[in-house]
């Protein structure tokens, strides 16, 4: 039996919109019923690119977050549904009936992640359906997955362990968006931002020249973390747990050694480290 799933690789999102655009092009104006009333002209985003910058000038990071609705197992937003507003396909994709929830706005408020949105002129909730309509006449995949450039999103049978996207889960670790809610989305993530450590290394007695290869080293955390400074004097630890307390190490021979505490309650621009001579 068929079970859909998604998979968003944030690192290859370009903030395009062009899955935003794909989505309101199917949907706005259409009305597709039984999966889904039309979508109005403003207001509605069934697919979300979330622009998440990090860090401060001048390491400053920007990443996109595409978020349509998870079809979560455990689906928060039927817990707000009376008279089966909302149910669950056999193949996983959650709807919310457009007949049946006329009225109900508590199921907006009852979603989690904030995809559920309040048509006021049709009185409805109303969210991404993953294009069940067109999966219904023969598609393979929802308009958005189509538009994207970069393959950012990738869309298929969970239970087909032979197509692209089960091959990418088994191939690389997935993540879910707010794991502690406990929903079991059928839409997954890879790449999430998460904090960062950054700095600039620097020679005291030859502060014309960049420090390169000076070696900077992070513990503390899940793992000892080791790096060297590139051709600028620059260094980063990417991916790292949030409010998690480090101490950063700089060594280079001839040097004295430098360290500090650092704690990724935010990502973390150092700033310059400036080495001194050790004789």
């Amino acid at each position: 039996m068929t079970r859909y799933g998604m998979v968003i690789d944030v690192d290859r999102c370009t903030g395009c919109f062009s899955c935003f655009l794909a989505c309101r092009d199917e949907h706005a104006g259409n009305d597709h019923r039984p999966v889904a009333a039309a979508q109005p002209p403003a207001g509605q985003s069934w697919i979300q690119v979330q622009e998440k910058e990090r860090g401060s000038f001048p390491k400053v990071k920007v990443s996109y977050v595409a978020v349509p609705c998870l079809h979560c197992a455990e689906a928060k937003c039927m817990e707000g549904a009376t008279g089966g507003a909302i149910y669950r396909r056999s193949d996983g994709i959650v709807v919310i009936d457009p007949d049946k929830a006329k009225g109900q706005r508590a199921i907006v408020s009852a979603c989690p992640y904030g995809v559920i949105f309040w048509n006021e002129e049709k009185n409805l909730p109303q969210k991404c359906t993953f294009c069940a309509h067109l999966l219904d006449s023969g598609w393979k995949e929802p308009r958005c997955v189509e538009a994207c450039p970069t393959q950012a999103l990738v869309f298929g049978d969970l239970n087909d362990p032979a197509c692209e996207l089960s091959r990418l889960r088994a191939a690389r670790p997935v993540e879910e968006l707010r794991p502690e809610l406990g929903s079991r989305p059928l839409v997954v993530f890879f790449s999430l931002p998460k904090r960062f450590i950054a700095g600039e290394i620097a020679l005291g007695d030859r502060m014309e020249e960049c420090a390169v290869g000076v070696k900077v080293s992070l513990t503390g955390g899940p793992r000892p973390l080791s790096t060297a400074t590139d051709n600028y004097g620059d260094f980063e630890f990417e991916d790292l747990p949030s409010d998690t307390e480090y101490v950063l190490t700089v060594e280079k021979s001839g040097y004295k050694p430098h360290q500090l505490r650092a704690r990724t309650g935010n990502d973390l621009n150092v700033g310059t480290i400036v080495l001194e001579p050790s004789r």
